[in-house]
């Protein structure tokens, strides 16, 4: 669904991406909006719509974007790995909807329409100048939409999940969900792995072996046959051109032979006026 909120550096229309997440037996509906379908955004907006609710659902029934399903099946469908490790973090299934079958998903549908007549239909007419502010009025609206009477049942979307929802969502975890993206990469002859112009080690008897890693915001973590091998802090590089050739590695010593040490370390104190680092990369690669 989209919106689009104006930027006041420019005066430009940017198209704004609108969130929404449904509660089964309640329709309790969370939306917000995100300047894309990525898979940031796509599970940051899970994790604020956790919070929302104060729980977790048992079951996550999502559609079949590209942030949430690598391969669709109607049997047996890819879920992206970032999002599966989301699932787990939080103790719940994904189960995403069979492809060109909407009434899987019969639920959230309705919800994008009610979100579409209730919330943005009256902000139609508004102009808003940064995420936050379309977010914060989009909030106002929806607590009045949750409140809202049903015409035809008794009660609201907030007393129903009251009752029915909320006493069956599971507790939230202590610590919110950290994005990571997962990369495939080959161990290379020196015993490590590039990512973003850096190298990081990993032991020495996976090289020429394809392995995982797992990269957030601070770390950068390497898995074989679903093992951790190898953890470092993440390093990102401001300038490749006059980036040092030994700030560009990231080594754990204990990961290389002692021959292969033994040898760095010698060239190391042959070229005594030359960097350290140049000498190691030009003596392994």
């Amino acid at each position: 669904m989209d919106f689009k909120p104006l930027d006041p550096g420019t005066g430009e229309i940017r198209q704004a991406q609108i969130f929404v997440a449904v509660l089964g037996a309640s329709s309790y509906t969370y939306c917000e909006a995100t300047w894309s379908q990525s898979l940031p955004d796509f599970l940051g907006s899970h994790v604020r719509a956790f919070r929302y609710f104060g729980g977790v659902p048992t079951l996550l029934v999502p559609d079949n974007l590209k942030a949430a399903v690598t391969k669709a099946s109607r049997y047996e469908p890819e879920i992206n790995r970032s999002y599966r490790d989301l699932a787990t973090h939080y103790g719940t299934v994904v189960l995403p909807t069979r492809p060109y079958k909407p009434q899987d998903k019969a639920k959230v549908e309705v919800g994008v329409q009610v979100v579409e007549r209730w919330i943005l239909a009256r902000l139609r007419h508004f102009q808003f100048f940064s995420l936050m502010e379309l977010n914060r009025e989009i909030r106002r609206l929806l607590e009045d939409l949750n409140q809202r009477p049903f015409k035809r049942l008794p009660g609201s979307r907030q007393s129903v999940f009251e009752s029915l929802d909320r006493p069956a969502l599971q507790p939230l975890p202590a610590q919110d969900y950290v994005y990571a993206l997962w990369k495939s990469a080959k161990v290379s002859i020196d015993s490590h792995v590039a990512y973003q112009g850096h190298f990081y080690s990993v032991p020495y008897r996976l090289v020429s072996v394809r392995v995982d890693l797992r990269v957030s915001a601070r770390t950068v973590e390497i898995f074989h046959q679903q093992q951790r091998v190898a953890s470092h802090p993440r390093q990102t590089l401001l300038c490749k051109t006059f980036q040092r050739a030994k700030d560009s590695y990231s080594t754990i010593w204990g990961g290389k032979p002692d021959a292969e040490r033994w040898l760095t370390n010698d060239v190391d104190r042959q070229t005594n006026g030359l960097d350290r680092g140049f000498a190691r990369s030009n003596l392994i690669r």
